[in-house]
């Protein structure tokens, strides 16, 4: 049986990938700071660590039997939406970063035999709505909009570097939005998609909501199950340094505000308000993933369709217990 291990396995994506590697027959621990906050672990062994420290780092890529993992998914960082990573740019350099030195470190050492780092979109330059996409070998010369890219572009870089010394095989997948069920809705670290759908849920029909900045700012977003297809391809694929993955579907916030309240059935007013926007826009070319099989299945509406009901439902829930 195959074996991998799922760092950031308490958050959205990790708890996700965890039930995906599951179906495939895969023997998999999972590991984090906190077990998932919506729905049980499938993981057959969870671990609550610290991978900030070298030595969590070491027991994590070791299987009970004493091996070394077949495959070490290193999801694990600390993250959020816009409002959170334009506040809080000294924990995200610094926790991320050690996270990724130990974690890189170790898997490489003790033997890991392939290693998938979740990289970002951030890692690209701000552009204008109607640039040409960019291919990933555009990520250079490199020109984040924020630390946070700044972090995954070394993350990047560090991997690669180890995967040279060591002879591990190493894979990076750049996300772009990620939403779906059993994310992050509310706190200050959700991302637009459950944001928003929060706020359309919380309103009566014509009611009001706020969005920071104009509301042009242009993105695309890819479902949760579209993104688990593109990773584990990824993985078990020839591609080398970074891949895109992610839906060609661009909208701007206005735009996605519209497919929430269409999906509620609810007319919804929008008030603009200062606040983080990021970039104005990211265009990417998916070329190398499509290389390989992948393609989205799920539009925007069909994502939102799903996702939209599961924060109701959780808004509802929490208004109950108050």
């Amino acid at each position: 049986m195959q074996t991998a291990m799922v760092c950031g396995a308490g958050g959205f994506i990790g708890s996700h990938l965890v039930k995906r590697l599951k179906k495939e027959g895969y023997w998999v621990r999972g590991v984090d700071l906190k077990l998932p906050e919506f729905s049980e672990s499938a993981a057959d062994e969870f671990l609550k660590l610290d991978l900030r420290e070298q030595p969590n780092c070491e027991r994590a890529v070791i299987t009970p039997e004493g091996r070394p993992f077949d495959e070490v998914y290193q999801l694990a960082a600390d993250m959020g939406g816009m409002g959170f990573i334009h506040a809080a740019e000294c924990e995200i350099m610094r926790n991320s970063c050690l996270i990724n030195v130990h974690m890189t470190d170790a898997s490489a050492r003790l033997g890991v035999k392939r290693y998938l780092f979740s990289s970002s979109a951030c890692v690209y330059r701000d552009m204008e709505p109607d640039e040409p996409e960019l291919t990933e070998e555009e990520a250079y010369p490199a020109l984040p909009d924020n630390e946070y890219g700044w972090e995954k572009l070394y993350a990047e870089r560090m991997a690669m570097t180890y995967g040279r010394r060591f002879g591990m095989v190493v894979r990076l997948a750049r996300f772009q939005n990620t939403y779906g069920p059993e994310g992050t809705w509310q706190g200050g670290r959700e991302k637009a998609p459950a944001a928003l759908s929060r706020k359309i849920a919380e309103i009566e029909g014509g009611g009001f909501i706020e969005i920071w900045g104009d509301g042009t700012a242009m993105r695309a977003y890819t479902y949760i199950e579209d993104l688990l297809d593109g990773i584990y391809l990824l993985m078990h694929s020839d591609l080398e340094d970074g891949v895109n993955i992610g839906r060609q579907e661009y909208v701007s916030v206005n735009e996605l505000v519209c497919v929430i309240a269409e999906v509620a059935g609810k007319e919804v007013h929008v008030k603009h308000i200062e606040g983080p926007v990021g970039v104005r826009a990211r265009n990417f070319r998916h070329d190398r993933i499509s290389a390989i099989g992948w393609e989205s299945r799920f539009s925007l509406r069909e994502g939102i369709g799903h996702t939209y009901p599961w924060v109701k439902a959780q808004a509802e829930a929490a208004r109950k217990a108050e």
